[in-house]
């Protein structure tokens, strides 16, 4: 009995530190957001679903595809699939990562989506992040609940948006909308690593 319950615990503790898997419901979350409200999925609203980013200020591949992210914002937010970033890191090792440099960070590129920070890196966690940018697809079902669709890169371009074959998000998300299967779920995420807490 002891045995089989070790197990359990231990499967536990193993799912939990890989974080979600493509076809999982996610688990709400309340962050505070540079916009100075506290931002939740459920207070999106009538959303078919979001993209959730974890990125930061510093890194050189958040700020490659800064813009990128602007743009998926921008294109799919009317269509009912808004940005949500989510900057993780440690700002005690990363200043440039702090909320005060956060708020100065989303008036200088006038962010159209809600940027939050992940204090105690529980959502990040939970999510299985590890990178910045990381992104997490979500689809809404009928009860409300968010299901993850699509894990991984935004594209397969980090260095140069123009070089760009394969838009993984965007097509994720015009599968979704066709009622299509996603294809691929899952890719590799290029980036920093995020800057996890001391213990």
């Amino acid at each position: 009995m002891y045995r089989t319950l070790a197990l359990g615990l231990m499967l536990a503790a193993v799912a939990l530190a890989q974080g979600y898997r493509t076809g999982e419901l996610v688990e709400d979350f309340s962050l505070r957001s540079t916009s100075g409200k506290t931002v939740s999925l459920a207070s999106l609203g009538d959303v078919r679903g979001a993209i959730v980013v974890f990125t930061c200020n510093h890194c050189p591949y958040a700020k490659k595809y800064e813009d990128r992210i602007i743009a998926l914002h921008d294109d799919y937010a009317p269509e009912g699939y808004p940005v949500v970033a989510i900057n993780p890191n440690d700002p005690s090792q990363v200043p440039e990562d702090s909320f005060e440099n956060m708020v100065k960070r989303a008036k200088e590129k006038n962010y159209p989506f809600e940027y939050l920070f992940d204090e105690t890196q529980e959502v990040a966690r939970r999510f299985g992040a590890t990178r910045t940018p990381h992104v997490f697809l979500l689809q809404r079902e009928s009860d409300g609940k968010f299901r993850v669709a699509y894990i991984g890169a935004i594209d397969d371009s980090p260095d140069d948006p123009k070089a760009v074959e394969q838009e993984y998000v965007r097509n994720a998300i015009s599968a979704l909308q066709t009622g299509s299967k996603v294809d691929p779920s899952f890719t590799k995420a290029v980036g920093c690593t995020i800057k996890w807490r001391k213990k």
